[in-house]
């Protein structure tokens, strides 16, 4: 199995979101990693990063939103265009896993038309409910006529350990890690928002955007034991390590 790391946006947002102890005029750059897993069964892409359109004009799409969460990609970083260096088109993936229904994760759900949705099922109440505008649930990202597929507990996705969905709950209620046995390069978990930089783990520093933080350090330790045991975290937004993960045609597998 294939695994492909693709550039799914980019964003600026206030530091001190992710590490509480930042000055609050200071901003961070974060990429929106997407990740396409090409498994014997099946074309799996976990995350579909930001709409194209917030290039362009973030505001018209996610409304006040865009003003926390700013989008600084160019027209072309985002995972349809990634794709298709791969000489992959959108109707060829099977299955998108979303970590969860914010708008850098969900952005292009609506490209993938023969595609099943698979989320957990809290996270799909929570887009559900009245309140989720509110909560950065925007049905344009995640509302969409393609099956969907929700769990409710770790999930192996083919029955053959490659591709296990692990609930992750904190930033969300709902949030989704993915763990991915390679052959040659070993064990990755891919971690979205559940550990979005490094220092959340390393440091203990608990984002100001978790939902429930009982659940995500109760997550975070979850990720520390797998990675205690040799698995490789890829975090959610952390810029220094995206400089150093192999991206696109340079695959893991």
């Amino acid at each position: 199995m294939k695994m492909h790391i693709l550039n799914g946006g980019r964003l600026r947002m206030r530091k001190s979101v992710y590490l509480p102890t930042a000055d609050r005029a200071e901003t961070i750059e974060l990429p929106v990693p997407c990740v396409l897993l090409r498994h014997p069964q099946g074309n799996v892409l976990f995350d579909t990063g930001c709409h194209p359109s917030t290039a362009a004009n973030a505001e018209a799409r996610w409304g006040t939103m865009a003003k926390a969460m700013t989008p600084i990609a160019g027209p072309h970083d985002n995972v349809v265009a990634e794709l298709a260096k791969l000489n992959i088109r959108p109707t060829d993936i099977d299955v998108v896993v979303n970590s969860h229904f914010h708008s850098d994760h969900c952005g292009c759900n609506e490209f993938f038309k023969r595609a099943t949705i698979v989320c957990h099922r809290r996270e799909l109440e929570a887009a559900q409910a009245s309140d989720a505008i509110q909560k950065g649930y925007l049905p344009v990202d995640w509302q969409h006529p393609m099956p969907v597929e929700a769990v409710d507990a770790e999930r192996d996705l083919y029955g053959d350990g490659r591709i296990v969905l692990l609930p992750l709950p904190g930033h969300t209620a709902g949030t989704l890690g993915a763990l991915i046995a390679t052959d040659r390069d070993g064990a990755f978990l891919l971690a979205a928002d559940a550990v979005p930089l490094r220092p959340n783990l390393d440091q203990g520093y608990m984002p100001r955007n978790t939902a429930d933080v009982e659940a995500a350090a109760k997550s975070m330790d979850e990720v520390r034991r797998l990675q205690s045991g040799g698995t490789t975290v890829v975090f959610g937004h952390d810029d220094h390590q995206w400089s150093q993960l192999r991206k696109g045609e340079d695959c893991y597998e």
